[in-house]
């Protein structure tokens, strides 16, 4: 059953990136997201839906355009935290970017997310 709420939050935070127009985007987040959230992003930390808000904004006026977020595994909770891998392509198929979140739920809501962007290279 908390996998299957934290999978519903995931997937509604995604969708925010998939958005017809930026107006659905607070919408879609504020769904998924508590209005206190913590969010450690590429840029550092951030609290609050707004600010969530304008990093997926940001990311949807790429350069190369408003590309497409999905998730690319299964949702893993043990416990209150969940992870999940992630990519981002833009719209002709271009520059790709892939991560893992890890994020922690509340009633249902994610309240903290950490994002990893990228890939971890080999050990020395």
């Amino acid at each position: 059953m908390l996998e299957e709420s934290a999978q519903s939050a995931i997937d509604m935070f995604l969708s925010a990136f998939n958005a017809r127009d930026d107006a659905r985007v607070l919408g879609l987040l504020s769904q998924a997201l508590t209005s206190d959230v913590v969010f450690w992003g590429p840029l550092g930390r951030s609290e609050g839906v707004a600010a969530v808000e304008r990093f997926v904004l940001d990311l949807r006026r790429h350069p190369a355009g408003a590309g497409t977020m999905v998730r690319c595994s299964a949702v893993d909770m043990p416990g209150e935290w969940a992870r999940y891998r992630w990519a981002f392509t833009t719209p002709d198929g271009g520059p790709r970017l892939a991560g893992t979140d890890v994020v922690h739920l509340r009633q249902g809501r994610i309240d903290q997310m950490i994002v990893f962007a990228g890939d971890i290279g080999s050990a020395p």
